[in-house]
Order: C-alpha cells, then sequence, then structure tokens
C-alpha cells in the first residue's frame, strides 16, 4: 500500500544515528522473526528468547500477533489481502525499531514467504533473523489455546491458516524449532547463540 501523501512527505535526519543508538545499547538493533502455525509455540519462544537477552543487558520488545491487532492493525481482517498489510505494517514498525537500536521479537504466523521476505528487505537481509516454529499441524490442533482451529474445523472462522488458508514454511530459516519435540528453553537457547554466533550481540554483554 502506498501513501496518499507520498509526494508531500520528506524524510528528515536525525541528528543521532543508527550506529551512535547502538553503542549506546551495547548491541545491534534487529529483528527476531517467529513464523509458524497458530499454537506451534512461537510466543512461547520468542518471550523466553526475550528473558534470556534482557538477562544479559539487552533492550528488546516482543510484539504478539494478537497484541497488534488490537491496535495497530484492528481494521484489518484476515483475507490473503488483510493479512499482507497486516506485516507490511508491521514491517515499517519494527524497521523504527532496529533503527532506535532494540532487538524486536516478533510472534506472527506471517503465512506468505512473499510478506516475510518484505519485512526483510525494509529491515535489511543482515538485520533479520527468520526462525521457523515448525510444529505437526495435529500437534497445534491438539494444543487449541484458544478454540481456534475447533470453530475453523466448523466452518465458523474463514481463512484460517493451516485449515482453509495455506502456510508457507520458510525456505532457509536461520534457526528451525521443533517445538513438539524440543523443550522450549532449548530452544530459546539456541536462538540467542545463533545471534551471538552472528554478532548481533556481544558475547561478553551480561555474560
Amino acid at each position: 500500500m502506498t501513501s496518499k501523501n507520498s509526494g508531500n512527505v520528506t524524510r528528515h535526519k536525525s541528528l543521532v544515528g543508527r550506529e551512535d543508538r547502538e553503542r549506546l545499547h551495547g548491541h545491534k538493533g534487529a529483528v527476531v522473526w517467529f513464523t509458524g502455525l497458530s499454537a506451534s509455540g512461537k510466543s512461547t519462544v520468542s518471550h523466553l528468547v526475550e528473558k534470556k537477552l534482557h538477562a544479559m543487558g539487552c533492550s528488546t520488545y516482543v510484539f504478539d500477533g494478537d497484541n497488534v491487532r488490537h491496535g495497530l492493525c484492528g481494521d484489518l481482517g484476515f483475507s490473503p489481502e488483510d493479512r499482507t498489510e497486516n506485516i507490511r505494517r508491521i514491517g515499517e514498525m519494527v524497521h523504527l525499531f532496529v533503527d532506535a537500536g532494540i532487538i524486536a521479537l516478533t510472534a506472527f504466523i506471517s503465512p506468505f514467504r512473499a510478506d516475510r521476505r518484505t519485512v526483510e528487505s525494509i529491515v535489511g537481509a543482515d538485520r533479520f533473523i527468520e526462525i521457523f516454529v515448525d510444529c505437526p499441524l495435529a500437534e497445534c490442533i491438539r494444543r487449541d489455546p484458544k478454540g481456534m482451529y475447533a470453530r475453523a474445523l466448523n466452518g465458523e472462522i474463514p481463512d484460517f491458516t493451516g485449515i482453509s488458508s495455506p502456510y508457507e514454511p520458510p525456505e532457509s530459516p536461520a534457526v528451525v524449532i521443533r517445538s513438539d519435540r524440543e523443550d522450549f528453553d532449548a530452544a530459546a537457547e539456541r536462538v540467542v547463540r545463533h545471534m551471538l554466533a552472528e554478532g548481533l550481540v556481544d558475547a561478553r554483554k551480561g555474560r
């Protein structure tokens, strides 16, 4: 979606740059993008990663799908077009957090590869870490903490990912978490180790 005012809006250059903010935080700004089916464990793992990073002294924030749809994207539904716009808005939002030198962790189904690539292009490939929380549909249905799958299977919820709308898994995620087999805390630790290996967080920070 293109801004109606794009021809009249000029970007103002800040006197404090991203590198300045990153030096203040002691780490790089980045987006850790958790994607997977509903009830796969995205929110659980993302919050555990945030807890570990916070303990290391990192500046972090978790964006959860439901929370964002209550506010910023409260006007959107779940059609393919609305899903794309939802992710585009989130991409622009987390880009501001990256520019602020903050580690933004997101937990969104984000079912379409093209939409995730859009976010990657907005924030930069070197600041975008895609985490695939891979969980079999049957296990997600078994968990079904909000009763959403049951309603979708009864035809009460249209365009429900995994039931009446497709999910396109990442082709080359940075980390794959098999949440039906792997301990969530151990999975979160693997994500942090990947960030350390990529130089987004200093290994000496808080450890």
